[in-house]
């Protein structure tokens, strides 16, 4: 399954709450493990860790 999107991010802990409005999800915090990145189990976006960081 594709993620819904990808977020580059430059931090090892991220925040997810979906969408704005009623398509949201509650608040979760996310840590990258050692592989880098992530999906949120709500939405589905995709968190990756930029290289530079």
């Amino acid at each position: 399954m594709q993620p819904l999107e990808t977020i580059m991010v430059e931090k090892l802990q991220v925040s997810c709450d979906g969408k704005a409005g009623v398509s949201g999800h509650p608040l979760i915090y996310l840590t990258l493990p050692d592989t880098g990145q992530v999906d949120c189990p709500y939405c589905g976006k995709r968190f990756i860790l930029k290289k530079s960081a």
